[in-house]
């Protein structure tokens, strides 16, 4: 399988982010330049099973994508002090998986609207019905498929977007629809980050839009109340669900830097006694 990761060497400070569900990287490459271009280092990794078809995607769990995420974590490590996961829809869920596991590697969190459940205003009222139907022969078969307005508020962006799936280009646009079976792993994923969000401690920025059309601000306000550390919130108001490739990107570009910038400042070794700051002419 092809490998569409992003990688761009930086600075000693680092950005993973994670790409959603049956997505690609190509969801964060936007703000990834642009978090290189202000110096640092920044990573996009392909998670297992994605940028392909369903029957890749299938073969693989959600553990197998965390191990995508861990793995890459290992390389940055190597170059970089400081490393901000962070990640959009499913990864910013996880995003918070891994900081709960390896809370050494991980400084600070950039979660992108964050996704506990499919409740936007483009959801069929009827979806909630899946968990029970799942391991039904209907369940099954099923596939979440995407719809207008694909998540993006942009009309430039989601044309975009329409011709690359109209082209069947899952390693640009993601996969049309979600099989069931990865949904459910989705779930479990879900399911054990929730129990993880009290112990973790690392700063987090949370943005969200208050128009998501998959996952409404109740998914950011749940995060908000469970993580165990500070909680920067930033709520969006002319963006839909892809906040990072959608009409208000620079925002969270902007406050993702502040996060690298406030952590930075932490890191500062204090100054001896005596010693004070003069400020250059």
């Amino acid at each position: 399988m092809r490998d569409f990761s992003l990688r761009y060497a930086g600075d000693r400070t680092g950005f993973l982010l994670i790409h959603g569900l049956g997505g690609t990287p190509t969801e964060m490459r936007l703000v990834a330049r642009a978090l290189h271009r202000a110096g640092h280092t920044v990573h996009c990794p392909q998670l297992a099973g994605h940028c392909a078809g369903e029957s890749e995607l299938l073969a693989t769990s959600w553990r197998d994508w965390a191990r995508s995420v861990t793995d890459e974590l290992e390389r940055m490590r190597s170059l970089c002090d400081t490393v901000i996961v962070g990640g959009l829809s499913m990864g910013a869920v996880m995003a918070m998986h891994v900081a709960a596991v390896r809370p050494d590697a991980v400084s600070g969190l950039a979660l992108y609207a964050p996704t506990l459940w499919y409740d936007g205003w483009s959801i069929p009222r009827y979806a909630f019905l899946l968990k029970w139907l799942i391991n039904t022969p209907f369940g099954r078969r099923y596939s979440f498929v995407e719809r207008e307005p694909y998540g993006v508020k942009d009309l430039r962006t989601r044309s975009m977007i329409t011709a690359a799936i109209t082209r069947g280009d899952s390693a640009e646009a993601g996969l049309l629809g979600t099989p069931s079976g990865a949904l459910k792993q989705m779930w479990e994923l879900i399911d054990q980050t929730r129990r993880e969000m009290p112990a973790i401690k690392c700063p987090a920025l949370l943005v969200h839009a208050r128009e998501d059309d998959v996952a409404s601000l109740s998914n950011a306000f749940e995060i908000q109340r469970r993580l165990g550390g500070l909680v920067d919130a930033v709520i969006l108001d002319d963006s839909y669900h892809l906040v990072t490739i959608d009409q208000q990107r620079e925002i969270v570009v902007e406050r993702s830097l502040a996060l690298a910038s406030r952590l930075a400042r932490a890191h500062l070794p204090e100054l001896e006694p005596g010693l004070r700051v003069v400020a250059a002419e």
